[in-house]
């Protein structure tokens, strides 16, 4: 069964995160997430992707950037710089938390159909007010638990205008955010699953691709000069693959 829901989020969902810099992820009461967790059906439940960003976030705030990028990260979990993607326990480790963390938020979670696979997009700010895009993905670990085994991240490029500024008087309206759920199609009962198209619409050819269990989603990854970032994944949806998330990321100065 494939659906595709929205999670609506009261209140503005703050920004957070890039390659090579983490942080916090603030994000809806907790109650939004219990009542989307309930009513979610099957194995599949991007609310759960959503409670773990926030949770990523609140370590994030608490703790450290970096303390929440080690404690977060799956075994060989790859972060994607401008150089190219590396393995990331390393470079944590010898990371100290900066004193002001990276802000982001999703806004898009694409999950395989049984659950064990999700990437989600969002947007980030960084401590110098810099905003972009960025994309992580999640792998649910043997007590069900996600962590994340691959993020990249990019500036807008260019940066766009700053806010006009709230003067007296103004009424200024919150408005509501959200975060996008898909969920690939099950399969029926021997049914057999179409392999995913060689190359997405923008070239990006498969570096290192990977796809999950049931086979229903793929995602994948390429570097190219001058510190250029791709990042694609499709899922499987009423017999045809569809691009969920495709992105051309610059890198930041620092990565």
């Amino acid at each position: 069964m494939k659906y595709a829901t929205t999670i609506a989020l009261s209140g503005a969902l703050a920004l957070t995160l890039s390659a090579c810099a983490g942080g916090q992820r603030p994000g809806p009461p907790p109650q939004v997430i219990d009542r989307a967790l309930k009513t979610a059906p099957g194995a599949a439940q991007p609310s759960t992707v959503v409670a773990t960003e926030i949770a990523f976030a609140r370590v994030a705030k608490e703790k450290g950037q970096w303390t929440a990028f080690r404690e977060f990260a799956a075994p060989g979990a790859m972060l994607h710089g401008r150089n190219g993607a590396f393995t990331a326990e390393a470079f944590l480790a010898q990371q100290s938390d900066p004193e002001k963390a990276v802000q982001w938020a999703p806004r898009t979670i694409v999950m395989s159909c049984d659950g064990a696979l999700a990437v989600s997009l969002g947007r980030y700010q960084d401590p110098e007010g810099l905003v972009g895009n960025f994309v992580t993905v999640w792998e649910r670990q043997s007590d069900n638990a996600y962590k994340w085994v691959y993020d990249v991240g990019g500036p807008d490029t260019p940066q766009p205008p700053p806010r006009k500024e709230i003067e007296d008087g103004d009424i200024v309206v919150t408005a509501i955010d959200a975060v996008q759920g898909l969920v690939a199609t099950c399969p029926r009962a021997g049914e057999a699953i179409p392999p995913p198209p060689a190359d997405s619409s923008v070239g990006v050819r498969a570096q290192d691709a990977k796809t999950s269990r049931d086979g229903t989603l793929r995602w994948r990854f390429e570097h190219r000069g001058e510190g250029e970032k791709f990042i694609a994944a499709e899922y499987f949806y009423n017999g045809q693959w569809v691009t969920a998330i495709e992105e051309s990321l610059a890198s930041s100065p620092e990565g």
